[in-house]
């Protein structure tokens, strides 16, 4: 792969076989991370674990006898 500049930035463009293999769509984040001198891995990185493990610190208690009410809520 060759790496080229990205207006102050270089980027290398991901071959189409790696992009099936992976998954990955426009959007999508991916982690790279130095594995040793010169070496890289690439992964996908999974958002919304990522999201619901942030979430977990705020352990919010829901009331007894609660149910959520999707049209009253969007009357506010």
């Amino acid at each position: 792969m060759q790496v080229a500049k990205w207006g102050n930035s270089l980027a290398v463009r991901l071959p189409k076989k790696l992009v099936d293999d992976m998954s990955l769509h426009a959007g999508d984040t991916v982690e790279i991370v130095q594995t040793g001198k010169g070496r890289l891995e690439i992964g996908k990185a999974d958002q919304r674990a990522a999201f619901l493990d942030r979430m977990k610190k705020y352990d919010w208690a829901v009331p007894p006898g609660y149910k959520f009410d999707r049209d009253e809520a969007n009357e506010r």
